[in-house]
């Protein structure tokens, strides 16, 4: 089983440019968030009772990519992943009332069922920035926001919540604001700590 890389933070912070950058660097199997593919991703972003579909239709597209992930010879590496998914969006998303109890309860049960199957990411690569450069991000990007720059302070909690129960030693955090999204700076440093996973 091969190990796995999951790059998170809030929406506009630069996940998926970061993946990129990595992929060109090494030689990682990887997989995106796939906004435009996704069924209900633009029903939601229109309707509100699109909600739960779309959360379900995630946590089980993440639970895929990690179990193709997990089977290839490669190290993996995600952008965003099944955790950020539920602790960070399915979150936000009650936290809005765009999710009812039960929904979000569902959710949770839905989570906590693949999590039990599948290994957690042996690395999480956190990347935070400030609200300007996250809303300079969110702005110049040709994709569906569910999320909007006013949701990165309670993304921001809600990831901070959850990171305090994974050990110490298995997260890099990075604070990519002052950096281009080609990432030469954030680059060397993840591949140090994967170096030093594998000793």
């Amino acid at each position: 089983m091969s190990k796995l890389i999951a790059i998170v933070g809030a929406s506009g912070v630069g996940k998926t440019a970061l993946v990129s950058a990595l992929a060109k660097a090494y030689d990682f199997e990887t997989a995106y968030e796939q906004h435009t593919e996704r069924p209900f991703q633009s029903l939601f972003k229109n309707d509100a009772r699109y909600a739960l579909a779309n959360q379900i239709d995630y946590l089980l597209l993440r639970a895929e990519q990690e179990r193709k992930l997990r089977e290839s010879r490669h190290i993996g590496l995600i952008d965003g992943g099944l955790d950020l998914d539920f602790y960070g969006f399915t979150r936000l998303f009650h936290r809005r009332f765009l999710l009812t109890d039960p929904e979000f309860d569902l959710c949770k049960r839905i989570y906590e069922l693949i999590r039990q199957s599948l290994p957690r990411p042996e690395l999480i690569v956190r990347l935070k920035a400030d609200e300007i450069t996250v809303a300079d991000r969110l702005s110049t990007r040709e994709r569906i926001n569910i999320a909007s720059a006013e949701d990165t302070s309670l993304l921001n909690a809600f990831l901070d919540a959850w990171l305090t129960s994974i050990p110490s030693d298995q997260i890099l955090e990075l604070n990519v604001s002052e950096e281009s999204l080609g990432y030469e700076k954030s680059i060397g440093i993840i591949l140090d700590k994967i170096k030093a996973l594998h000793n």
